[in-house]
């Protein structure tokens, strides 16, 4: 039985609901930010935009600044959205991160 290389392990290790991104992409899942009005009313999901914040679920092979975890900022309107396993996800290039979290 042949053992896997370090490359396809790192592989299996970046890939996240049986999704791998290729070359400079990136897979990221929506980080929900519960939001209030002035007066501590919640707005309901119907209501509220796409965040643009979002938690990095697997990286392609290329992607260079990045790793899975990072919480990132990206722009309203980049990227390909997805919807896989009743979540909304999107992929994104690594250019159309805008930057990452640190806290």
């Amino acid at each position: 039985m042949a053992t896997k290389t370090h490359e396809e392990k790192e592989k299996k290790a970046t890939s996240a609901k049986g999704f791998q991104p290729l070359g400079d992409r990136v897979f990221v899942t929506y980080t929900e930010e519960l939001e209030r009005t002035a007066g501590g009313i919640y707005v309901p999901e119907t209501a509220k935009e796409k965040p643009q914040r979002g938690t990095i679920q697997a990286v392609g092979k290329d992607v260079k600044n990045l790793k899975v975890g990072d919480q990132v900022l990206f722009d309203k309107y980049s990227g390909s959205k997805l919807h896989i396993d009743g979540e909304d996800c999107l992929i994104l290039k690594e250019e159309d991160i805008l930057g990452v979290f640190t806290d």
